[in-house]
C-alpha cells in the first residue's frame, strides 16, 4: 500500500490529536486507583489500545466510548485477579518500559512481550529491578522482559540516558510499597516528559519529590491513587507535523494545545519562530503563516521525536539548518536518523551527521518514492515535505501513522485547498 501525496497550500483548521504520552500515563495511574476513573478526550491511536489491553491484562475493568474510557482498577492489582500473565507491549516502548515495575507489584512471573521494532530496541535498564528485590530478565538487553515480585521499597540507581520511560515506570510504582523510596539517576534524557509523568500522578493523588536537576527523587511509600477525571491534552509531537506545514505551504490553525504543557515536543515553536515562520499562540489554538524561512539551530536532546517535523522545515529553510541530539535516534521504529537522510535524499534533500549534530541542507524537493521505514514519524515527515514538491511523493506503508496519529493522512487532506 501506497499513500501518493501531491503539492498543495494548506488553509485550515485542525484539531491536535489526544497526546498518547499523557494517555499512557493514565491509563496506569487509573489501573492502579481503586475505584473508577474517567479519561475523557482519550488516545485510540495503537500504542494507546496497548495500553488499555495492559490494563485489562492486570485486571481492571474498562469501557471503551467516543471521547472518553473508563477504568475501574485496583491498587494492589491481586484484588480481583489477573487476567494474563502475559502483557503484549506490541511496538509501544513506553509500554514496555513503564508497566514492567508496575508487574512487579505481582508475585507471580509476568512477561512483557514485543513485536516489530520493539524487539531490537533496548530495555536492559529494567533489569535494575533486581535492586529492588525483583527477579526481571530480559533477551540480552532486548524484550521480552520477565518479571517476578514484589517489588519493595529502598534506594535505587539507574542509568537515564537511553530513555525516561523506565523511570516513569518505578516513580508511578513505588508509591505503593510498604516504605520511602529513594531513586538517584544519571545522565536523564528527556526531562519535560519525567515532569508530565510526576503531573499525571499527581492529578491521581500521589506525590513526587525531587530535586532541581531531576536527578534525585524522594518516595513516600503507603500512598494511593484515587480515582478521577482526567482529561487528555492535545498532543504536541503530531501537531508539531500541521505547525511546520502552516510555515512551508500556507496557513493552519491547530486547536487543543496547551502552551503550558509538560510536553517537551512544545519546543516546536521555538524551532518555528527562529526559522522565520509567523507564529501566533492564543489560549484556544497556534496559528502558524508561511513567511520566507531562514536556516535555524536546535537542541532536541530532550525532543527527539521533534527531529522528522523539523528536518521537513529545514528542508525548505534557506542555509544549512543543524539540529542536534542525533544519539537519541538510534533506538526509535527505525534508526531514525538514518532513515531520515535515506528518505529525504530521494526526494532532494541533502542530510548529513556529525558526531551528535545533524545538518540539513534547504533546497527544492522533487517528487519520487520513499520508504516509511514502518515509522510513523518518517511517514509523516515526508508528506509534509511533499506539500512544496515538484512532483508527486509516494509513501510506501503509510498506515504506520496509526501508531501516534491514525487520523494524520484526513486531517491533512481536510486542509489542503482544493482548486476548481
Amino acid at each position: 500500500m501506497k499513500k501518493l501525496i501531491s503539492s498543495s497550500k494548506i488553509d485550515g483548521a485542525i484539531n491536535a490529536p489526544a497526546s498518547k504520552s499523557v494517555m499512557i500515563r493514565a491509563v496506569a495511574a487509573a489501573l492502579l486507583a481503586s475505584g473508577t476513573s474517567e479519561i475523557v478526550n482519550p488516545s485510540f491511536c495503537s500504542d494507546g489500545l496497548t495500553a488499555l489491553a495492559i490494563a485489562d491484562a492486570l485486571g481492571a475493568e474498562i469501557q471503551r466510548g467516543n471521547r472518553s474510557a473508563t477504568i475501574k482498577g485496583n491498587r494492589s492489582l491481586e484484588e480481583r485477579g489477573i487476567r494474563s500473565n502475559v502483557l503484549d507491549c506490541g511496538e509501544s516502548g513506553l509500554c514496555m518500559r513503564m508497566f514492567t515495575p508496575v508487574a512487579g507489584l505481582l508475585e507471580e512471573e509476568i512477561v512483557l512481550e514485543a513485536s516489530g521494532s520493539l524487539l531490537n530496541r533496548p530495555v536492559e535498564m529494567v533489569e535494575a529491578l533486581t535492586g529492588l528485590g525483583v527477579v526481571c530478565r530480559t533477551k540480552a538487553g532486548f524484550p521480552p522482559v520477565k518479571v517476578k515480585g514484589r517489588i519493595s521499597s529502598g534506594r535505587i540507581n539507574i542509568n537515564g540516558a537511553e530513555s525516561s520511560q523506565f523511570l516513569t515506570g518505578l516513580l508511578m510504582t513505588l508509591p505503593l510499597c510498604a516504605g520511602d523510596s529513594h531513586v538517584t539517576v544519571n545522565g536523564l534524557k528527556s526531562k519535560p516528559y519525567v515532569e508530565l509523568t510526576i503531573d499525571i500522578m499527581d492529578r491521581f493523588g500521589v506525590t513526587v519529590l525531587n530535586n532541581k536537576d531531576l536527578s534525585e527523587f524522594y518516595i513516600k511509600g503507603d500512598q494511593q491513587y484515587k480515582p478521577c477525571t482526567c482529561t487528555v491534552e492535545g498532543d504536541w509531537s503530531g501537531a508539531a507535523f500541521f505547525l511546520v506545514a502552516g510555515a512551508l505551504a500556507g496557513s493552519i490553525k491547530v486547536k487543543g494545545l496547551n502552551t503550558a504543557s509538560y510536553q517537551a515536543d512544545k519546543a516546536v515553536i521555538r524551532a518555528l519562530i527562529e526559522s522565520g515562520a509567523k507564529v501566533k499562540a492564543k489560549d484556544d489554538y497556534i496559528l502558524v503563516k508561511k513567511d520566507k524561512l531562514n536556516a535555524f539551530e536546535f537542541d532536541a536532546r530532550d525532543c527527539p521525536d521533534l527531529f522528522p517535523p523539523l528536518v521537513a522545515l529545514a528542508s525548505a529553510c534557506v542555509g544549512k539548518s543543524v539540529i542536534y541530539g542525533v544519539e537519541r535516534l538510534k533506538h526509535k521504529e527505525s534508526n531514525r536518523a538514518l532513515a531520515l537522510i535515506e528518505v529525504f535524499s530521494k526526494i532532494g534533500i541533502s542530510i548529513n551527521i556529525f558526531e551528535d549534530r545533524m545538518e540539513i541542507s534547504g533546497g527544492n524537493v522533487r517528487g519520487g518514492t520513499v520508504d516509511s521505514h514502518n515509522d510513523h514519524r518518517i511517514a509523516m515527515a515526508c508528506a509534509i515535505a511533499a506539500l512544496r514538491a515538484d512532483g508527486d511523493v509516494s509513501i510506501e506503508r503509510p498506515a504506520c501513522v496509526s501508531k501516534s496519529y491514525p487520523l494524520f493522512f484526513e486531517d491533512l487532506n481536510s486542509v489542503k485547498v482544493r482548486y476548481e
